[in-house]
């Protein structure tokens, strides 16, 4: 236990299993991984869920919790202060659809919604800005990271992008344009 300012008592929660993601090699041989799956039009291999103008949504395959999505403008930028302000308000919008689906498709009670700008502040890839969406319930932390070093994901990442696809394509309200998924894609 340690204790703040106000002298409230404070617990900290050590994550020792994500440092093997912290620590591994992020160079990638192919470029960058945002431009990559901008570029392509493999987007259910990719898992993005949704393409606006000047930005998309993707679901992350390294949740933090299950329904992880981060959105990413299409131009490799990475300083928030260098996006222009149609990007910006894209982005926004990608986000508020992007919480609509999440509230429609597995009702969460929270979310966690944020940039990581920088290494030293936990930014897994510096050069190319992207926002998480993490949808949390109550009591969705459990034992089983800290003792089994295994996060419990309770459904699967193909599951999640059906669900958030249909109901993107839905929600959209001009945040950009989400073609029909075929069903087996």
């Amino acid at each position: 236990m340690t204790e703040n300012s106000n002298s409230a008592k404070q617990s900290a929660l050590w994550a020792p299993w994500r440092m093997e993601y912290i620590r591994r090699d992020k160079t990638d041989e192919d470029g960058c991984m945002f431009c990559r799956k901008a570029e392509s039009s493999a987007d259910r291999a990719n898992y993005v869920i949704f393409r606006g103008e000047m930005g998309f949504a993707l679901l992350n395959i390294y949740p933090y919790n299950n329904g992880h999505i981060m959105v990413a403008p299409y131009r490799h930028v990475g300083d928030l202060l260098d996006l222009n302000p149609e990007e910006t308000t894209e982005m926004m919008n990608i986000v508020r659809l992007c919480l609509r689906a999440l509230r429609e498709t597995m009702a969460p009670q929270g979310f966690n919604v944020g940039f990581n700008l920088g290494q030293s502040a936990g930014a897994g890839i510096v050069d190319h800005i992207h926002l998480h969406i993490v949808p949390r319930w109550n009591g969705d932390t459990n034992f089983m990271p800290v003792l089994a070093g295994t996060d419990v994901i309770p459904q699967s990442l193909g599951e999640v992008y059906k669900l958030l696809r249909r109901s993107c394509a839905r929600a959209d309200t001009g945040a950009g344009s989400v073609p029909p998924t075929p069903e087996g894609q």
